[in-house]
């Protein structure tokens, strides 16, 4: 229980600086660090992920490393100097009472929207917004964000109308094809407070209990599957898994080889640098 009301209180205060800002625009932080790279710094970045594609944008000297959590291990231990990662894994991860409390954020690249990812032209993306807007409408949805620190992020839903009768022998449907083996593979990666494991190696986090609210109104199991992040387009069009559910950044990229969700949450890219 002290673990968790940690690192809640961690994220509540990092949600709590994005929504007061960082003492400049956007375009001033960019152009700050673009100064801060001209004299060589290195800033640890995911590979192919919104991170690596904000420092590129930028004009930084990187070092591509296999997830943001590994990012945040080469700033701690002084081989890179800097990382960029998700301002909502920021919350998660670095400041008092976490994992990395002597390390915080500066400045805050980018602003960004998470998105749920399906096979391209899937009816499931449809299925899940309509999930989506019940939920936002009902309450539920801000409860799940509430317990895990993540509700000033929600990004309001639009009315939308009843689940649709589903046709069975349809055979170009995915909703129809999850219900028919009875289990929905839901893709993800190790990745707090979206999704992560607890101290019985259940997965939790926001993205996860948002999974099974969808699976339960498909009338099946949610099935968690750790991938390569890398990987995720081939994983889905495979069927290895039926959806990406694991905070994805609604880049041009992923929204012209998936059928994505509306945007349920806002995020950014920041810039973590050791603490004076």
């Amino acid at each position: 229980m002290k673990k968790k009301l940690a690192f809640m209180l961690a994220l509540s205060m990092t949600v709590g600086m994005m929504l007061t800002g960082c003492g400049g625009t956007d375009n001033d932080a960019a152009q700050d660090n673009g100064n801060a790279a001209g004299s060589n710094l290195v800033y640890a970045v995911e590979a192919g992920s919104a991170g690596e594609e904000a420092a590129q944008d930028n004009g930084f000297k990187t070092n591509a490393v296999a997830s943001q959590a590994d990012a945040l291990m080469e700033v701690a231990s002084g081989t890179s100097d800097a990382a960029i990662i998700d301002l909502l894994m920021a919350g998660a991860m670095i400041g008092e009472g976490t994992s990395y409390p002597n390390l915080t954020y500066t400045d805050k690249l980018t602003t960004e929207e998470y998105g749920v990812g399906c096979r391209k032209d899937s009816d499931l993306a449809a299925y899940i917004n309509i999930v989506f807007a019940d939920t936002y409408a009902r309450g539920t949805m801000k409860q799940i964000a509430t317990t895990y620190g993540v509700q000033e992020s929600l990004v309001e839903q639009p009315i939308l109308g009843q689940l649709p009768e589903v046709d069975a022998s349809a055979a170009d449907s995915d909703v129809a094809y999850i219900q028919g083996k009875g289990t929905l593979i839901v893709g993800i990666t190790d990745f707090a407070p979206m999704d992560y494991k607890d101290d019985s190696g259940e997965w939790i986090g926001f993205d996860a209990d948002m999974a099974r609210v969808v699976a339960e109104k498909l009338g099946v199991e949610a099935q968690f599957v750790e991938i390569d992040w890398d990987n995720k387009i081939m994983e889905l069009d495979s069927k290895n898994i039926d959806v990406v559910w694991n905070g994805m950044t609604l880049t041009s990229e992923v929204t012209s080889a998936m059928e994505c969700t509306n945007a349920y949450c806002n995020n950014a890219q920041v810039v973590v640098v050791p603490a004076n």
